[in-house]
Protein backbone atom coordinates (compact mmCIF):
# COMPACT_ATOMS: atom_id res chain seq x y z
CA UNK A 1 0.00 0.00 0.00
CA UNK A 2 1.14 3.54 -0.75
CA UNK A 3 2.12 5.61 2.28
CA UNK A 4 1.15 8.88 0.53
CA UNK A 5 -1.45 11.07 2.25
CA UNK A 6 -3.21 14.01 0.59
CA UNK A 7 -3.48 16.63 3.34
CA UNK A 8 -5.92 19.47 2.63
CA UNK A 9 -5.77 22.71 4.59
CA UNK A 10 -2.09 21.97 5.04
CA UNK A 11 -1.10 25.60 5.73
CA UNK A 12 -3.51 25.93 8.66
CA UNK A 13 -2.83 25.45 12.35
CA UNK A 14 -3.64 21.74 12.54
CA UNK A 15 -2.23 21.12 9.08
CA UNK A 16 1.08 22.59 10.17
CA UNK A 17 1.16 20.29 13.19
CA UNK A 18 0.49 17.25 11.00
CA UNK A 19 3.07 18.30 8.42
CA UNK A 20 5.63 18.18 11.19
CA UNK A 21 4.45 14.96 12.83
CA UNK A 22 3.07 12.57 10.23
CA UNK A 23 6.34 12.17 8.28
CA UNK A 24 7.95 11.05 11.55
CA UNK A 25 5.33 8.28 11.63
CA UNK A 26 6.30 7.15 8.12
CA UNK A 27 3.73 9.02 6.04
CA UNK A 28 4.65 10.88 2.87
CA UNK A 29 2.62 14.05 2.38
CA UNK A 30 1.07 15.79 -0.58
CA UNK A 31 0.10 19.10 1.00
CA UNK A 32 -2.69 21.14 -0.54
CA UNK A 33 -3.96 24.61 0.36
CA UNK A 34 -5.23 27.75 -1.36
CA UNK A 35 -2.00 29.47 -0.32
CA UNK A 36 1.58 28.20 -0.60
CA UNK A 37 2.60 25.98 2.30
CA UNK A 38 5.25 27.74 4.40
CA UNK A 39 8.57 26.12 5.30
CA UNK A 40 8.27 23.04 3.08
CA UNK A 41 9.76 19.84 4.47
CA UNK A 42 12.19 17.74 2.45
CA UNK A 43 10.32 15.31 0.24
CA UNK A 44 6.95 16.94 0.81
CA UNK A 45 4.81 17.57 -2.27
CA UNK A 46 3.04 20.94 -2.49
CA UNK A 47 -0.08 21.91 -4.37
CA UNK A 48 -1.82 25.29 -4.45
CA UNK A 49 -5.48 24.53 -5.16
CA UNK A 50 -8.98 25.09 -3.79
CA UNK A 51 -10.39 22.08 -1.93
CA UNK A 52 -13.82 22.89 -3.38
CA UNK A 53 -12.49 22.37 -6.93
CA UNK A 54 -13.45 18.76 -7.62
CA UNK A 55 -11.28 18.36 -10.70
CA UNK A 56 -8.22 19.68 -8.86
CA UNK A 57 -8.95 17.51 -5.84
CA UNK A 58 -9.43 14.36 -7.92
CA UNK A 59 -6.09 14.96 -9.63
CA UNK A 60 -4.41 15.66 -6.28
CA UNK A 61 -5.78 12.43 -4.80
CA UNK A 62 -4.37 10.15 -7.49
CA UNK A 63 -1.96 7.61 -6.05
CA UNK A 64 -2.71 8.47 -2.42
CA UNK A 65 -3.47 5.92 0.27
CA UNK A 66 -5.71 8.35 2.15
CA UNK A 67 -7.07 11.86 2.26
CA UNK A 68 -6.91 13.84 5.49
CA UNK A 69 -9.38 16.68 5.01
CA UNK A 70 -8.82 19.76 7.15
CA UNK A 71 -9.60 22.49 4.61
CA UNK A 72 -12.46 24.85 5.36
CA UNK A 73 -13.51 27.66 7.66
CA UNK A 74 -12.46 26.79 11.21
CA UNK A 75 -15.08 28.84 13.05
CA UNK A 76 -18.43 30.54 12.58
CA UNK A 77 -19.09 32.61 9.46
CA UNK A 78 -21.93 33.43 7.09
CA UNK A 79 -24.10 30.63 5.76
CA UNK A 80 -22.93 31.02 2.13
CA UNK A 81 -19.29 30.91 3.22
CA UNK A 82 -19.78 27.90 5.51
CA UNK A 83 -21.85 26.03 2.92
CA UNK A 84 -19.27 26.51 0.18
CA UNK A 85 -16.03 25.98 2.09
CA UNK A 86 -17.14 23.32 4.57
CA UNK A 87 -20.02 21.37 3.04
CA UNK A 88 -19.06 21.60 -0.63
CA UNK A 89 -15.43 21.06 0.41
CA UNK A 90 -16.29 17.86 2.28
CA UNK A 91 -18.22 16.56 -0.73
CA UNK A 92 -15.19 17.26 -2.94
CA UNK A 93 -12.83 15.48 -0.53
CA UNK A 94 -14.99 12.35 -0.48
CA UNK A 95 -15.92 12.37 -4.17
CA UNK A 96 -12.31 12.95 -5.21
CA UNK A 97 -11.28 9.94 -3.11
CA UNK A 98 -13.95 7.84 -4.83
CA UNK A 99 -12.93 9.01 -8.29
CA UNK A 100 -9.23 8.44 -7.62
CA UNK A 101 -9.70 5.06 -5.94
CA UNK A 102 -8.45 6.26 -2.55
CA UNK A 103 -9.81 3.86 0.08
CA UNK A 104 -9.72 6.02 3.22
CA UNK A 105 -10.70 9.55 4.22
CA UNK A 106 -10.11 11.16 7.60
CA UNK A 107 -12.42 14.13 8.20
CA UNK A 108 -11.87 16.94 10.70
CA UNK A 109 -15.27 17.15 12.37
CA UNK A 110 -15.79 19.12 15.57
CA UNK A 111 -17.30 19.06 19.04
CA UNK A 112 -19.53 21.87 17.72
CA UNK A 113 -21.54 19.27 15.81
CA UNK A 114 -22.95 18.47 19.26
CA UNK A 115 -22.42 21.86 20.90
CA UNK A 116 -25.85 22.17 22.55
CA UNK A 117 -25.30 18.90 24.41
CA UNK A 118 -25.37 19.62 28.16
CA UNK A 119 -22.04 19.39 29.90
CA UNK A 120 -21.84 15.89 31.41
CA UNK A 121 -21.82 15.43 35.16
CA UNK A 122 -21.91 11.65 35.29
CA UNK A 123 -18.74 10.65 33.48
CA UNK A 124 -17.40 11.22 29.98
CA UNK A 125 -19.82 11.15 27.05
CA UNK A 126 -19.56 8.42 24.46
CA UNK A 127 -20.16 9.41 20.87
CA UNK A 128 -23.60 7.78 20.99
CA UNK A 129 -24.49 9.94 24.00
CA UNK A 130 -24.03 13.09 21.90
CA UNK A 131 -26.13 12.94 18.73
CA UNK A 132 -26.11 15.97 16.43
CA UNK A 133 -27.01 19.19 18.27
CA UNK A 134 -25.05 21.79 16.29
CA UNK A 135 -24.47 25.15 17.93
CA UNK A 136 -23.75 27.27 14.81
CA UNK A 137 -23.68 27.15 11.03
CA UNK A 138 -20.14 25.85 11.54
CA UNK A 139 -21.54 23.05 13.70
CA UNK A 140 -24.16 22.27 11.06
CA UNK A 141 -21.39 21.89 8.49
CA UNK A 142 -19.73 19.28 10.70
CA UNK A 143 -23.00 17.37 11.05
CA UNK A 144 -23.23 17.42 7.24
CA UNK A 145 -19.61 16.28 7.09
CA UNK A 146 -20.36 13.23 9.21
CA UNK A 147 -23.50 12.46 7.18
CA UNK A 148 -21.60 12.64 3.89
CA UNK A 149 -18.93 10.38 5.36
CA UNK A 150 -21.57 7.83 6.33
CA UNK A 151 -23.03 7.92 2.81
CA UNK A 152 -19.66 7.28 1.17
CA UNK A 153 -19.02 4.31 3.46
CA UNK A 154 -22.40 2.69 2.86
CA UNK A 155 -22.73 3.43 -0.85
CA UNK A 156 -19.13 3.25 -2.07
CA UNK A 157 -17.30 1.17 0.53
CA UNK A 158 -14.78 3.79 1.65
CA UNK A 159 -13.35 3.81 5.16
CA UNK A 160 -14.18 7.18 6.74
CA UNK A 161 -13.08 8.32 10.18
CA UNK A 162 -14.59 11.54 11.54
CA UNK A 163 -12.62 13.20 14.32
CA UNK A 164 -14.79 15.38 16.58
CA UNK A 165 -11.94 17.68 17.52
CA UNK A 166 -12.09 19.56 20.80
CA UNK A 167 -9.65 22.47 21.18
CA UNK A 168 -6.51 21.80 19.15
CA UNK A 169 -4.00 24.38 20.32
CA UNK A 170 -0.42 24.43 21.54
CA UNK A 171 -1.78 24.69 25.08
CA UNK A 172 -5.17 25.40 26.68
CA UNK A 173 -5.96 29.10 27.09
CA UNK A 174 -9.36 28.97 28.85
CA UNK A 175 -10.87 27.01 31.74
CA UNK A 176 -13.20 25.24 29.28
CA UNK A 177 -10.18 23.96 27.39
CA UNK A 178 -9.04 22.08 30.49
CA UNK A 179 -11.74 19.63 29.37
CA UNK A 180 -11.56 20.00 25.59
CA UNK A 181 -7.83 20.37 24.81
CA UNK A 182 -6.19 18.22 22.13
CA UNK A 183 -2.43 18.65 22.29
CA UNK A 184 -0.25 18.87 19.17
CA UNK A 185 1.40 15.53 19.91
CA UNK A 186 -1.96 13.86 20.49
CA UNK A 187 -3.30 15.42 17.28
CA UNK A 188 -0.60 13.59 15.35
CA UNK A 189 -1.24 10.36 17.27
CA UNK A 190 -4.99 10.53 16.62
CA UNK A 191 -4.67 11.12 12.89
CA UNK A 192 -1.99 8.43 12.61
CA UNK A 193 -4.33 5.97 14.35
CA UNK A 194 -7.18 6.92 12.02
CA UNK A 195 -4.91 6.27 9.04
CA UNK A 196 -3.66 2.90 10.29
CA UNK A 197 -6.76 1.32 11.87
CA UNK A 198 -7.79 -1.88 10.14
CA UNK A 199 -11.14 -1.55 8.35
CA UNK A 200 -12.73 1.16 10.52
CA UNK A 201 -15.74 1.48 8.19
CA UNK A 202 -17.60 4.58 9.36
CA UNK A 203 -16.20 5.79 12.68
CA UNK A 204 -16.91 8.94 14.67
CA UNK A 205 -14.50 9.52 17.54
CA UNK A 206 -13.74 12.31 19.96
CA UNK A 207 -10.53 14.24 19.32
CA UNK A 208 -9.30 15.14 22.78
CA UNK A 209 -6.33 14.50 25.01
CA UNK A 210 -6.64 12.34 28.12
CA UNK A 211 -7.47 15.37 30.26
CA UNK A 212 -8.37 14.87 33.89
CA UNK A 213 -11.47 17.04 33.33
CA UNK A 214 -12.37 15.81 29.84
CA UNK A 215 -16.06 15.54 28.91
CA UNK A 216 -15.63 12.90 26.23
CA UNK A 217 -14.96 9.19 26.35
CA UNK A 218 -11.85 7.95 24.55
CA UNK A 219 -12.87 4.30 24.09
CA UNK A 220 -13.80 4.62 20.40
CA UNK A 221 -10.61 6.51 19.57
CA UNK A 222 -8.55 4.00 21.52
CA UNK A 223 -10.20 1.18 19.57
CA UNK A 224 -8.59 2.71 16.47
CA UNK A 225 -5.19 2.56 18.18
CA UNK A 226 -5.05 6.09 19.64
CA UNK A 227 -3.12 6.62 22.86
CA UNK A 228 -2.99 10.05 24.46
CA UNK A 229 0.17 11.20 26.21
CA UNK A 230 -1.03 14.61 27.41
CA UNK A 231 -3.32 16.10 30.06
CA UNK A 232 -4.41 19.75 30.31
CA UNK A 233 -4.36 19.55 34.11
CA UNK A 234 -0.79 20.84 34.18
CA UNK A 235 -2.23 24.21 33.09
CA UNK A 236 -5.17 24.19 35.52
CA UNK A 237 -3.74 26.18 38.42
CA UNK A 238 -2.67 29.12 36.27
CA UNK A 239 -5.90 29.21 34.26
CA UNK A 240 -8.14 29.00 37.33
CA UNK A 241 -6.11 31.71 39.06
CA UNK A 242 -6.58 33.93 36.01
CA UNK A 243 -10.21 33.15 35.18
CA UNK A 244 -11.73 31.49 38.26
CA UNK A 245 -13.47 28.14 38.57
CA UNK A 246 -16.09 27.51 35.88
CA UNK A 247 -19.69 28.40 36.84
CA UNK A 248 -21.89 25.48 35.68
CA UNK A 249 -24.89 27.84 35.36
CA UNK A 250 -23.05 30.01 32.84
CA UNK A 251 -23.97 28.93 29.27
CA UNK A 252 -20.28 28.98 28.36
CA UNK A 253 -19.76 26.13 30.81
CA UNK A 254 -23.22 24.52 30.86
CA UNK A 255 -23.03 23.19 27.29
CA UNK A 256 -20.12 21.48 25.60
CA UNK A 257 -20.07 24.02 22.74
CA UNK A 258 -19.10 26.78 25.16
CA UNK A 259 -19.31 30.33 23.85
CA UNK A 260 -20.59 29.04 20.50
CA UNK A 261 -23.96 28.47 22.21
CA UNK A 262 -24.28 32.09 23.38
CA UNK A 263 -26.08 35.03 21.75
CA UNK A 264 -22.78 36.34 20.45
CA UNK A 265 -23.04 33.66 17.76
CA UNK A 266 -26.58 34.52 16.62
CA UNK A 267 -26.98 34.72 12.84
CA UNK A 268 -27.30 38.53 12.72
CA UNK A 269 -23.72 38.75 13.91
CA UNK A 270 -22.56 36.82 10.84
CA UNK A 271 -24.06 38.59 7.85
CA UNK A 272 -22.36 38.99 4.47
Amino acid sequence: MSDLVLLTGAAGRIGTVLRGGLPERGWALRSLDVVPVPDPRPGEEHLVADATDLAAMAEAARGAAAVVHLAGISGESTWPAIRHANIDGTYCALESARLAGVPRVVLASSNHATGYTPRPDGGPLREADAPPRPDTYYGVSKVAMEALGSLYVDRYGLDVVCLRIGSAFAEPTTVRQLATWLSPADTVSLVDAALRAASPGFSVVWGVSDNTRRWWDLSAAEALGYRSDDDAEQYAAALIEAHGEPDPTDPVHARVGGEYTTAAFDAENFQA
